[in-house]
């Protein structure tokens, strides 16, 4: 297995940055899968046992200016490996005025993912930093458990207000209970709410629009027979997903929320070169 990538580009390098600090809010370790075309980071914590998911894919592309791998075999030209986000974008942080970052896997004593980051100096000579993070090489046979989690047929789907906003009102309400109440329909109506013995408290979102679902093929079930005033509701852990509007570097272009009631609420943000979707299991 091989691998190695080259980001020259300054934007290009501060963007992956940011990316790399968002996953790192979200997951303590995740999962890093390397494909000719993508990278995707992906968490996997089994949803049925009330962790989150996550799957974040970025078109390798759009951020670097080489990239060369060789999978675990011909066939299966991909590599998969488990870090330490938070290691990445530490190592990323001394790369802001860098000339070029190069990443590379290497096996000394451990796989270890090696970040270079070439620092402009005043000499003819540049200073390279290196950092050595970590990593876990995953066997082929365990591939099967990191593809892309299916998302159930949902009974709304709707977009979601502007983050900060609501990142706002959720900061606030995580100090009056640990679950926060979503709720939304199809006519593009959304409330957080917050319901413990001694108070209650909701703030309603309008107007906000409801993506057209593959309403042409007709294979989106549920959401197209609901009655559009009713409301699909699921009580989620307030702090995941206040983990998730905090933790956002990057600032999406379109950000929605698929709420399957009582189950399960799948937030999808879209960016020009990445996208991320993160899944909280209802509460009981």
């Amino acid at each position: 297995m091989r691998f190695r990538a080259k980001i020259v580009d300054l934007a290009c390098l501060n963007n992956f940055s940011r990316v790399i600090n968002t996953i790192a809010k979200l997951a303590k370790t995740c999962t890093l899968r390397l494909t000719a075309s993508k990278l995707y980071f992906i968490l996997s914590d089994k949803v049925a046992n009330g962790g989150v998911s996550m799957w974040c894919e970025l078109c390798q592309g759009n951020f670097f200016d080489e990239f060369q791998m060789e999978g675990a075999a011909a066939d299966h030209n991909e590599i998969y490996l488990e870090l330490m986000p938070e290691n990445l974008s530490r190592a990323l942080k001394t790369a802001q005025s860098a000339k070029a970052v190069k990443i590379k896997l290497t096996n000394k004593h451990c796989p270890c993912l090696k970040v270079a980051v070439e620092l402009p100096s005043l000499s003819s000579s540049s200073r390279i930093v290196t950092h050595d993070i970590p990593v876990g090489v995953i066997p082929r046979r365990l591939w099967d458990d990191f593809r892309e989690p299916s998302v159930p047929d949902f009974d709304v789907s709707i977009y979601l207000p502007a983050l900060k906003t609501m990142k706002n009102v959720v900061e606030r309400m995580k100090n009056l209970s640990n679950c926060i109440v979503i709720e939304a329909n199809l006519s593009g109506e959304m409330n957080l709410k917050i319901e413990t013995d001694v108070v209650s408290v909701t703030t309603h979102f309008k107007n906000l629009g409801n993506p057209p679902w593959a309403s042409e093929d007709g294979c989106q079930s549920s959401a197209q027979d609901r009655d559009l005033q009713s409301m699909a509701e699921a009580r989620i852990d307030v702090k995941k997903l206040q983990q998730l509007l905090a933790g956002q570097q990057v600032n999406p272009t379109k950000a929605l929320c698929n709420i399957i009631s009582k189950r399960i609420v799948h937030f999808v943000l879209l960016h020009e070169d990445v996208s991320l979707q993160y899944f909280i299991p209802a509460l009981a």
